[in-house]
């Protein structure tokens, strides 16, 4: 998977190499040609994922990351690789990390900083791909998609 990174939050280059190892699993697992996609990461301060919290959610809050999905569920996009045919990269959607809120929490959660990073880009892809987590199916759905990608990335819990 091509990853555009952006943000003067970003984490160390070897977390960045893990993430996108991590974001290369979950799209294999889902049967999605990694070399067709392509993905916007960006890491952003609190104050520009409030904003971005209003502007888009109508939430005045910050998160620790949010997911801009490009297609409707993974279907969709498969569809769309094999249309482009390796001719383009196909864009997958955008995702936006908060660098403080996801060290705050690895510290909370006990884990390293690299730990949460790498969660929480797989979850977010996980939303590109269609996946979601409004009723207690979807959400164990998705939560075993992320932890199988996270041991292969041996960052399981």
């Amino acid at each position: 998977m091509n990853i555009v990174w952006g943000g003067e939050h970003q984490p160390a280059e070897d977390v960045r190499d893990l993430m996108s190892r991590a974001g290369d699993q979950a799209l294999s697992a889902e049967s999605v040609d990694c070399d067709a996609v392509e993905v916007s990461l960006s890491f952003v301060s609190e104050d520009e994922i409030r904003a971005l919290n209003g502007s888009y959610r109508d939430i005045d809050r910050v998160t620790d990351v949010l997911s801009f999905p490009q297609y409707t569920d993974v279907d969709a996009l498969r569809a769309a690789v094999l249309a482009a045919g390796g001719a383009a990269l196909i864009p997958l959607g955008d995702v936006v990390i908060c660098t403080a809120r996801a060290r705050a929490q690895a510290r909370d959660c006990g884990h390293s900083a690299e730990r949460e990073f790498v969660y929480l880009f797989v979850h977010s892809l996980l939303h590109l791909l269609g996946y979601d987590h409004e009723d207690d199916m979807d959400k164990r759905r998705m939560r075993a998609a992320e932890e199988a990608t996270m041991a292969k990335v041996n960052l399981a819990r």
